[in-house]
């Protein structure tokens, strides 16, 4: 019988297991437990697996949880410089401290699988009660094992296998069409995109809206280009579309890559918004101070975070989980200098 089995069967699994699986000596575990410098990548990362493969926690973690309540909330979050994702994360920690909850963030540095589990793996650590996943997480397969039943909510897709979860988000979809229509409504024929990463969830909702919006009113749908959610991505984008004439609005799927498109319109000689209208999404704070003043949607950032901070506490309390995804839509066009009518003929 192997060590996993027969933790599973005898018992839940302790440090001696986890030693055994991995090859090394307790003492080796205890110290990459506990964060010890000086420990081999390679021999961290063989603790590491078999501390997901074996549902480990530590003991100190288990008892600290079991005598006390730590008031802790735990954050998992893409280490990114993006607007979007740190304003989320920002209002995260300022709702958790109003709520009297203290906020642990741990962030990963990208997707993989050895690094998700680690920043895991360190919340848990921090004795979080539940956590909140800011990360794409339908790219990432997160062992619900992992968890040990905390509750979580996520904005990415649900995390198969986890009794205990919520799904909160914006109406993404639905505010990208909307803003899709204020363009088609100043006389565009059509409305180009600039989409985000293929596989990011946000980037996957905003594409959506905007071929709804264009499918509705009976438009071409052009064929989409994407971008990383830079400006030069953004910037890269817009050299293409500025050497077809027939190109007059432009929607991107973030701010970023929106004002790459103003630079990259600029030096072709297409003027914003006389030859060609541009808007973005996420309303950050050097939209409004471009040379041409960014047209953008504003999110309301307080309440969607206040409502998964309530659906998480619900859960931490044992409440149960709600039956279906949460949409929060508070959130307003603002329209500036970048958008204008259609060019005539």
């Amino acid at each position: 019988m192997t060590v996993r089995a027969e933790a599973k069967t005898q018992r839940g699994a302790v440090m001696v297991d986890v030693a055994r699986l991995a090859g090394v000596s307790q003492k080796t575990v205890s110290r990459v437990v506990n964060g010890a410098p000086h420990v081999r990548p390679d021999v961290a990362e063989r603790v590491h697996r078999a501390i997901v493969e074996l549902g480990y926690r530590p003991n100190g973690a288990a008892q600290a949880l079991a005598r006390a309540r730590t008031h802790t909330i735990g954050v998992l979050a893409l280490g990114t410089p993006l607007y979007g994702p740190s304003r989320r994360v920002h209002a995260l920690e300022h709702e958790a401290r109003r709520l009297g909850w203290t906020l642990a963030l741990a962030t990963v540095p990208d997707l993989s699988a050895r690094e998700v589990s680690r920043g895991i793996e360190s919340l848990l650590q921090r004795n979080v009660e539940g956590l909140v996943v800011e990360v794409p997480n339908h790219v990432v397969d997160i062992d619900p094992r992992m968890l040990h039943g905390l509750p979580v909510v996520t904005s990415a897709g649900l995390i198969p296998g986890l009794p205990r979860q919520a799904l909160v988000d914006t109406d993404q979809a639905e505010i990208s069409a909307q803003l899709t229509a204020f363009l088609l409504d100043l006389g565009h024929t059509t409305v180009w995109h600039v989409g985000g990463p293929r596989d990011w969830d946000a980037a996957v909702k905003r594409q959506d809206g905007w071929r709804s919006a264009l499918l509705e009113r009976g438009r071409r749908v052009p064929p989409p280009a994407h971008g990383d959610w830079t400006a030069a991505s953004g910037y890269r984008a817009g050299l293409r579309l500025a050497a077809q004439p027939e190109v007059t609005a432009v929607f991107a799927a973030n701010d970023s890559m929106a004002m790459g498109l103003l630079r990259a319109f600029h030096e072709a000689g297409r003027r914003v918004p006389a030859d060609v209208s541009v808007a973005g999404f996420d309303d950050v704070p050097d939209a409004e101070y471009q040379v041409v003043p960014l047209t953008t949607v504003a999110i309301r950032t307080e309440a969607p975070e206040r409502r998964i901070l309530a659906e998480l506490l619900h859960m931490i309390e044992g409440a149960p989980a709600p039956s279906g995804a949460i949409t929060v839509a508070q959130h307003r066009i603002v329209v500036r200098a970048s958008t204008g009518p259609a060019p005539t003929p």
